[in-house]
């Protein structure tokens, strides 16, 4: 099974924004909203003072926001990405609160949660957008299972480093080359109680549920070969 991983070198980050414009063009993304994003940060080493950040979802192998969907429309698939089922999603937002690098947003058009998933849902099997038109090749992305594929040689080096919360390991899965130049993120989230409650709570329906339809069905065929009394007609000179 292919596990998909994206690794970032965001010292060759440009600030060019390609990565940005050509996801919002193949996933269809609406105006003024991203699934990725360049950050900048002050940096009195960098040429321009500046260093840049390329990040988008971190398909994190611990994730806060699928503890926060209350359908599970938000799950971790086998290939390694963190995946939104849209017609599952309600729309509630407690994804978008739980994730700790504010990588969701609420679609306005379709009112689900949205984020990045590697491109598969507009070309699955495909290199996702960003990586096709970086021109500095800052995002490198492929199979760590193949010990052959670009990421998996460069996981290989142990020059990586991963971006966690200060207060919770989601484990991420995104990486970054050499160093990394984060500000005010990943911030401090929590599951909103609520949320966390009914997950569990919607198991314990459909258990009740389905434990109600076996009765019902139970009645029904006790019905059908062993009808009750009150069931039987009446005899011949029963007047009561």
């Amino acid at each position: 099974m292919s596990r998909y991983i994206m690794v970032i070198d965001a010292t060759r980050c440009i600030d060019c924004k390609a990565c940005i414009l050509a996801c919002q063009q193949r996933n269809g993304v609406p105006y003024e909203y991203s699934r990725n994003w360049v950050r900048e940060t002050p940096d009195r080493l960098a040429p321009l003072g500046m260093a840049y950040q390329p990040g988008a979802c971190m398909h994190c192998d611990n994730p806060l926001c699928v503890k926060a969907c209350p359908t599970h429309a938000t799950y971790k698939a086998e290939d390694g990405s963190v995946v939104i089922d849209p017609d599952r999603c309600i729309g509630c937002g407690g994804c978008i609160e739980a994730c700790p690098y504010d990588a969701r947003y609420k679609n306005p058009l379709t009112g689900t949660a949205d984020k990045c998933d590697y491109c598969r849902s507009s070309t699955p099997g495909q290199i996702p957008a960003c990586v096709q038109v970086c021109p500095v090749h800052c995002r490198i992305f492929g199979d760590a299972q193949n010990p052959d594929d670009p990421v998996s040689r460069v996981l290989a080096d142990g020059k990586h480093v991963y971006v966690v919360p200060p207060d919770y390991d989601t484990r991420p899965t995104l990486a970054y080359l050499n160093r990394t130049t984060p500000t005010d993120w990943p911030q401090k989230k929590d599951v909103p109680p609520a949320l966390a409650a009914i997950g569990p709570l919607s198991s314990v329906v459909k258990v009740l549920g389905g434990l109600t339809l076996f009765g019902v069905i139970g009645v029904f065929v006790k019905q059908l070969f062993l009808p009750s009394e009150d069931g039987k007609p009446a005899e011949k000179g029963d007047r009561s």
